[in-house]
């Protein structure tokens, strides 16, 4: 039986610095190459607020 550590994290809009498109894929990487697997991405606000859980298997 697997068990699973999540990871839960948001990225903000900001009016400084790369979109939130880039932000993103930058986080996704960096997290994905550490063994972590996308689980959802879902719009907390109207205004680009996502919020992202990611999963990987319990070391």
């Amino acid at each position: 039986m697997n068990r699973w550590r999540y990871r839960v994290f948001e990225i903000l809009p900001s009016m400084l610095g790369p979109p939130v498109s880039e932000r993103l894929q930058d986080e996704l990487d960096r997290l994905g190459a550490d063994g972590w697997e996308l689980v959802s991405v879902m719009p907390v606000t109207p205004f680009d607020q996502l919020r992202v859980v990611m999963k990987k298997p319990e070391e």
